[in-house]
């Protein structure tokens, strides 16, 4: 459709304050699932809506949710709970907050929004509950947890759910909990269930949730078209992986906001220390950070307070090991404390103009890379997805371009015996990043993060401003630094891999 033919905001009946809200965030025009979504939600119906990240599918409920609790309270009503925002993990919890705030800025008193996502105590988020507010957020454990301990009512009141990110609940072990939920709730209540993919287990959570629905199947493709997303691949083994990360940015070939995605935890701490050798700073991201930690790392990201993020992909690696019994048998990692099974950073997060997504590790499936890549080219922004791959992920890769129809460019291949005096520099770095290292690395982070996370709960509350001098990318240096280590020298500057990348990046649409 032309622009000048789609439904605008101002022309879809909503509130004033809502509609200066939407301005307030630049706004112009709906995407393809708002204008979809919101006028059928507004007519009361229930919806099935598949649409890619970054598509905007959290404005496209949180509209209309907004505007039925506006219209409600033109009549005399009681102070209730109205909707609830089911959500996978507390990130996302907290960004549908933040999203949910941002449009009601204009009739905050009117719709008061609550996230109960965090970490914090049932019996402490109780007060919160006790003011019925308008909209809850939560995880489903932390919402059945709530409507147990009877903080949380919602049989005669609730009149609209939302399951935002709904193929991401069964797979994050909420089954059971989202079943038991159900007895809590009224007979008749609108439903909408947001995704990016429509697998067996949204259609099982729309044959639980959802009466009658329309279905909205948008941008058939998971990830936009080469024109806005390119992608490449890099074949190289894995001791080659730490140079070639070391020569994209120390020559500055990645350029802008970089996600990194590793498979395990300990490797994000190798990487950061490998990375601080050089002078190169980067922050890590992975379940063993408090929560408040997490969202602010996040928050500062999107701000341009730093631009790289390393960040652990568990819920891929768990994906590909829940045949074993370890997952079980270990619920602390060797030198660490408990993973948060409710974190998540390739799905759902709100990463904001990130440039690049790097694939240091490859995903062990196709889903996971889709929702890895999804966090670059959002919205109308351009965006590259590099994936450093082995001999023995061929397979991995095959799997995935058969499921994007080979959208994937090869790059180039890196050749061990040329990079001879390269590696002897990476070496030295390698040797400094020892395990011992990266376990002090590990506990030093949690031990700095906790402290920050009982600042950001308290002080940062009080003194907002402060907030921004709290940085996450500091080094951690438990590894011997070698200050020459930090110079680019002239070898790597005509080398072959460089005159390879320089003329791709010459070449590309959008520079790394």
């Amino acid at each position: 459709k032309m622009a000048a033919e789609m439904l605008q905001f101002h022309e879809m009946g909503l509130d004033d304050r809502l509609l200066k809200a939407v301005a307030d965030l630049g706004w112009s025009q709906p995407t393809l699932i708002q204008e979809k979504a919101i006028p059928l939600a507004l007519e009361g119906k229930d919806i099935l809506a598949r649409a890619r990240t970054g598509s905007g599918k959290t404005a496209a409920y949180a509209i209309p949710v907004i505007q039925r609790i506006l219209a409600s309270k033109q009549c005399v009503r009681e102070q209730d709970v109205r909707a609830l925002v089911l959500v996978p993990t507390k990130e996302l919890g907290q960004q549908v907050q933040i999203m949910m705030r941002q449009l009601t800025s204009y009739c905050s008193r009117d719709v008061r929004v609550a996230d109960i996502s965090g970490k914090a105590d049932v019996s402490t988020q109780r007060p919160i509950l006790m003011e019925k507010p308008d909209v809850v957020v939560g995880t489903p454990s932390r919402v059945l947890a709530h409507l147990n301990a009877q903080n949380l009512v919602l049989h005669s009141c609730l009149e609209m759910m939302v399951v935002d990110e709904a193929d991401l609940l069964f797979s994050f072990g909420f089954e059971a909990d989202l079943k038991n939920l159900l007895c809590h709730l009224p007979k008749i209540y609108q439903s909408f269930l947001m995704s990016a993919t429509f697998s067996e287990e949204v259609q099982a959570l729309k044959e639980l949730l959802l009466h009658n629905p329309v279905i909205l199947k948008l941008q058939g493709s998971q990830l936009p078209d080469s024109s806005q997303l390119q992608q490449y691949t890099i074949k190289c083994e894995e001791e080659d992986k730490f140079l070639l990360i070391y020569t994209l940015l120390k020559l500055q070939l990645v350029r802008g906001k970089t996600l990194m995605f590793v498979g395990a935890m300990d490797r994000s701490y190798r990487l950061k220390l490998f990375l601080e050798q050089f002078g190169i700073p980067a922050c890590v991201l992975n379940s063993e950070l408090p929560i408040q930690s997490r969202c602010h790392i996040i928050t500062q990201f999107n701000q341009g307070f730093y631009d790289i993020i390393i960040a652990t992909d568990e819920q891929s690696l768990a994906s590909s090991q829940t045949t074993s019994g370890k997952k079980k048998k270990k619920s602390k990692e060797k030198g660490g404390k408990a993973k948060d099974k409710e974190y998540g950073v390739s799905r759902g997060v709100d990463f904001q103009s990130v440039s690049n997504v790097i694939n240091f590790d490859f995903p062990t499936n196709v889903e996971s890379y889709i929702h890895r890549v999804g966090r670059t080219a959002r919205a109308d922004n351009p965006g590259t997805a590099l994936s450093f791959i082995s001999h023995t992920e061929m397979d991995l890769l095959s799997q995935v371009e058969e499921a994007l129809s080979g959208v994937i460019s090869f790059l180039f291949q890196l050749e061990y015996t040329e990079n001879l005096m390269q590696l002897q520099r990476c070496g030295d770095a390698m040797r400094a990043v020892t395990k011992q290292a990266v376990r002090e690395a590990r506990l030093k982070e949690i031990k700095q993060e906790l402290l920050n996370s009982e600042k950001l709960k308290t002080y940062f509350e009080d003194n907002p401003r402060d907030l921004q001098l709290l940085r996450h990318d500091k080094d951690l240096h438990p590894a011997v630094i070698k200050p020459h280590l930090k110079n680019i020298p002239d070898y790597l500057r005509v080398s072959h891999m460089h005159k390879s990348l320089s003329v791709w990046m010459l070449g590309s649409k959008h520079v790394l």
